[in-house]
Formats: C-alpha cells, structure tokens, sequence
C-alpha cells in the first residue's frame, strides 16, 4: 500500500460522513497540530526506559491520526505528498552528505567538510 491508496482512504471517509465541509485548511491545520500535542503526551514527563515500555498500540493510533490529516491536506491542497517527500529526501541528503553529517546531531549549517 501507497501513500497515494491510504489518502483515496482517507478522502472516502471523510466524504461519506460529508465531513469536507468542515474542513477548512485552519482547522485541518489545527486538528493536525491537535494530534500532534495528544503524541507529545505519550512522551510527556517519561524516562527512557518507560518510553521503551511504551503502549506501542496507543503511539500507532496517534501516529495515524498524525498521517491523516496530512493525507487529508496534502490532498485538498492539491500537493502529490510522495514526490514532495521523495524530493525533500534529496534535498536532505544534499544538505547532510554521509561524510560530514555520520554520527553528528549538527544542523546542515554547522557541518565542516
């Protein structure tokens, strides 16, 4: 399954519920923001060894909220999010090339060649 197949998903269920009416990109954009901060909580105040012991079940529900309204916005934004990831990907590696990026949490613009 595609990124492509999980958004047709996506759009089905909201219009069947008839559900893009309510959905402004500000509030798309809010309900994204939303689940996000619901994920953040999961981590909220944990130690490392509690996050390992994590509920997993419940981080993947939160992650699919996440990927939903990204599918959703990317969407009815008219932006194809596979070739945007995909070339977001490139310009990533560009910035942060394997010799100078290995092993380093610098950001791109602090690496030495």
């Amino acid at each position: 399954m595609n990124l492509n197949t999980l958004q047709k998903e996506v759009v089905q269920f909201r219009d069947a519920r008839d559900w893009k009416q309510f959905h402004t990109y500000k509030d798309m954009l809010l309900s994204l923001n939303l689940e996000v901060s619901e994920l953040c909580e999961h981590f909220q105040w944990k130690s490392a060894r509690e996050i390992q012991e994590m509920d997993k079940k419940k981080v993947g529900e939160e992650l699919s909220d996440i990927l939903y309204w990204i599918l959703l916005l990317s969407n009815d934004l008219e932006v194809d999010i596979e070739d945007a990831f995909r070339k977001k990907m490139k310009k990533n590696a560009a910035k942060y090339p394997l010799d100078q990026a290995t092993g380093s949490k610098d950001k791109y613009t602090s690496l030495k060649a």
